[in-house]
């Protein structure tokens, strides 16, 4: 089978023949036929999450049809449709898997990072964290909600509550975010690059109250922020723009660093929280909501060789939405 392999981080991808993976006991192979782009791609590629598997088939957010099952798997047939999202294995036994947060699992194996993933043919995933898609559900428009969806939804129900909520980087995932904070009947105010009239456009399109640049304050305080943009120096400008009690969410698996900033900032009860990876549950709730929403992504497709290119144009925000590898 065609895969892009990444066989040393801070390189560019390589189109190689590979053999198509058998699958284990509790696996089921999978007949990719999309899979989307996410920035910790990037963070992966680029050499910003350390020990990767080497050489290792990127990409996380899988669409395929599964083809055969390894030993032992219920609730799968060959020809069924699937959903792979970046959480791929947890041991099920620690103290953060029995207490429903087996995203925190210090054993976990993460899809396009510690195992192989959908920047390629085939793929091979286990079972228990797949998800059964909703019928009717284009396979490049669903590919994005495996993970810029997924994520979007968790940091979204951290927010709580909150009716003014404030979104720092308007790619993958808040394009996702801001159609289900709408659906609840939130406010949302969009900040992007300084000088981005494209992206400003785009949230003001898809419901946006205010769009501007990250440096600006919004017109009135926000009671929570999300924080998409990998920028640390962007979690206190945040902070100064939240009312008393809000709080702002790190949504990404990586960022620079935070500089130092006044405790005034944070006092009243302001808090900042981050949020990692994802449970099986956060994928059953958002996958049955998505469609009564219901969700439309927006897509960019991209052939499976052209994977850096595409890499390239999210790098560089050139990407209204995600970008979307298709093999064949």
């Amino acid at each position: 089978m065609k895969a892009m392999l990444l066989e040393s981080p801070g390189r560019p991808l390589v189109l190689r023949d590979i053999e198509i993976p058998c699958p284990g006991p509790g696996q089921i192979l999978v007949r990719v036929r999309a899979c989307a782009v996410c920035r910790t791609d990037l963070h992966v590629i680029d050499g910003e999450l350390d020990h990767p598997k080497l050489p290792l088939v990127p990409g996380h957010e899988i669409v395929g049809t599964v083809e055969e099952l390894g030993e032992g798997v219920q609730g799968f047939q060959p020809g069924v449709r699937v959903g792979i999202p970046w959480l791929g294995w947890t041991c099920g036994t620690c103290a953060m898997c029995l207490s429903g947060r087996e995203n925190l699992c210090s054993e976990a194996r993460f899809t396009g990072y510690t195992i192989d993933g959908g920047y390629a043919e085939h793929t091979v995933a286990d079972a228990r964290f797949c998800f059964p898609l909703p019928a009717g559900m284009d396979d490049v428009a669903a590919a994005p909600l495996l993970c810029a969806g997924l994520i979007g939804y968790r940091c979204l129900m951290k927010t709580g509550d909150a009716r003014r909520l404030g979104l720092y980087g308007f790619g993958a995932a808040a394009h996702i975010v801001i159609q289900l904070a709408r659906h609840q009947g939130r406010e949302v105010f969009a900040f992007t690059r300084t000088g981005d009239v494209a992206a400003q456009d785009f949230a003001r399109r898809l419901g946006a109250v205010w769009a501007g640049a990250s440096e600006e304050a919004p017109p009135e305080k926000l009671d929570a922020a999300i924080i998409f943009a990998p920028a640390g120096e962007l979690v206190p400008r945040a902070l100064r723009c939240l009312e008393k009690g809000g709080v702002v969410v790190c949504g990404g698996i990586h960022m620079s660093d935070i500089p130092s900033f006044p405790y005034a900032d944070l006092w009243q009860e302001r808090s900042i929280c981050s949020v990692a990876n994802l449970t099986r549950r956060d994928g059953r709730e958002f996958l049955a909501l998505a469609p009564t929403v219901p969700v439309i992504t927006e897509t960019q497709v991209f052939p499976l060789e052209a994977a850096n290119e595409a890499l390239a144009c999210l790098r560089e925000g050139r990407l209204a939405g995600a970008a979307v590898l298709v093999p064949g």
